[in-house]
């Protein structure tokens, strides 16, 4: 195994995955494709809170160039700095990508904020989160995806879909994180190559 191949391969990995997380995340703050949701407050908590921005997104990208950046490095004092710093770096990213999974999954299963027929006329909520011996909540009963929600228009659909995408994406950077880590700190114990075994010719 080499390390510094599978630092290049981690860091590739990882950009793809960020750009998917801060793409999800901007495209929750804007049901309908529409800013005026989010300037009036009526956007999902979860999404509010742009964990897909700045941690699955921002934090994971510079995480992403400095493995890959890292993966170059010559000489074997400045390759054990680097992964010194990179065993941090990979250890933040996994907290950070671990929490935006987290808030993606609760967003899921709560469900969206929207505007709903209450008794007391139309008001703004979270309808379809799950209640303590009535219901499981709308991810197991696929009648209250339409119909609940007043505006915006298709948000079950959407929150459902872009949170899945976002947790999914964010669960994956959680594994290549983890596996960053060990490689990194692999690398800062026995070097740069140490997989590289040299076997001597046999003489007869």
């Amino acid at each position: 195994m080499c390390v510094s191949r599978c630092l290049q391969c981690v860091g590739v990995s990882l950009l793809p995955l960020a750009i998917v997380c801060m793409l999800s995340n901007i495209l929750l703050l804007l049901p309908e494709l529409s800013v005026h949701f989010l300037l009036e407050g009526h956007v999902t908590r979860e999404a509010t809170w742009a964990t897909g921005l700045w941690g699955s997104g921002c934090v994971v990208l510079f995480t992403a160039c400095r493995l890959i950046q890292s993966s170059r490095t010559t000489g074997c004092c400045a390759f054990r700095t680097q992964m010194l710093f990179q065993v941090v770096y990979s250890c933040v990213c996994l907290l950070v990508s671990g929490f935006c999974c987290l808030v993606s999954a609760t967003g899921l299963s709560q469900g969206p904020l929207c505007l709903f027929h209450t008794t007391s006329g139309p008001t703004w909520g979270v309808p379809l989160q799950p209640v303590p011996n009535r219901h499981a909540g709308y991810l197991y009963n696929r009648t209250m995806w339409t119909g609940v929600c007043l505006e915006p228009r298709g948000v079950v659909q959407w929150n459902a879909v872009l949170f899945s995408v976002m947790g999914g994406a964010s669960g994956l950077q959680t594994v290549l994180c983890g596996v960053s880590i060990l490689n990194t700190a692999l690398g800062l114990i026995l070097g740069r190559g140490f997989g590289h075994n040299k076997v001597s010719p046999v003489s007869v």
